[in-house]
This record gives structure tokens, sequence and C-alpha cells, in this order.
């Protein structure tokens, strides 16, 4: 017989854990390669046991807490990928020069950007990357107890990716 080893998941979507960002994909001919942006929201899902002290997984207001920096820190930004071989990135004083595909493409303010350690500005890619950084925030906040890391990018009401980062729980 297969033992089944219950879970409890806590969840925190918030309207202010959102940013509005342009950003461009490096896809030929694709109708996203143009400059855009969009309004986006960014929610999270942590996995895990509940602790037997407070009987919950992680304080809602912990989660917020974690996140609510990562997201204020790009928004009304250009995202731009620096994992990305199609586009070279050069800054020169106060501004960021980006060439795609060998062809200089925009000049924006050095300080209107968010360089990301990504490859592609993409929603999935987004997401990766925001589970990454809440993982490594809560680990370093001792919450040992976690399976799983999920989040979801919105980048449109009823549009979104998501990204599961799996956790050792420790024994």
């Amino acid at each position: 017989m297969e033992q089944v080893t219950a879970r409890f998941a806590v969840t925190v979507s918030k309207d202010y854990l959102g940013f509005s960002s342009a950003h461009f994909i490096t896809l030929r001919g694709h109708a996203c390669e143009s400059l855009h942006g969009h309004n986006y929201r960014v929610g999270v899902t942590v996995t895990g046991d509940v602790d037997p002290e407070c009987a919950f997984v992680v304080d809602f207001a912990v989660l917020k807490r974690i996140l609510k920096p990562y997201v204020d820190a790009i928004d009304h930004r250009v995202l731009l990928p620096t994992n990305n071989t199609k586009l070279v990135l050069q800054e020169a004083g106060d501004t960021l020069t980006v060439e795609y595909l060998g062809q200089h493409r925009f000049t924006f303010p050095v300080a209107d950007c968010a360089l990301l350690p990504i490859s592609n500005t993409t929603a999935e890619m987004l997401a990766e990357y925001f589970a990454g950084l809440v993982k490594k925030a809560l680990l370093d906040e001792g919450y040992q107890h976690l399976t799983a890391i999920d989040i979801e990018v919105e980048e449109n009401v009823g549009q979104a990716a998501s990204y599961r980062a799996e956790c050792s729980p420790v024994s």
C-alpha cells in the first residue's frame, strides 16, 4: 500500500504585488519582438508541513514582506535579460544601448532598466527568477520544512505562467 503524506499550501496573490514594465521577446518575427508593456501580478504558493508551534506553513506576512521588494525593484522599468546571447547590452555613462542580433535597437536611461539574470523576459522566465529569489530568502530565514515554492506571473488577466522550485525539507 502506497503511503500518502499530507502537505499544506499557502498562497499570496495581491494586487500590490504587481508591477508595470516594458519588455520585448527575442524571437525574430514574433509580434512580441517589439517593445511593449504589461501590468504584471505575481503570486506565490508555498507547500510544506505546518510548523508544530504555530500551525501554519509560512505566515502570509512573511511571504508578502519577502516578495514585495523584488516586485518593486522592477516596477516601471524596462526588463532586459542579461543571459540572452542575441543581445548585447552596453552601458555608457547614464545610458544603456541594446543591440539585438548585431543591430542597434534601443537606447535607454540606465535608471529605467532592470537587468535580470534570465534568458528572455517571458512570463515563464520571470516566474523562475522570482521563485529562486523567494526560495533563497525563505531558506535563509530558516524555513527548512518546505517542499515547493510555486510562483505565478500574470502578464494580463487570465494569462499567466508559473514555475515550481522544489525544496528538500530537513527531517
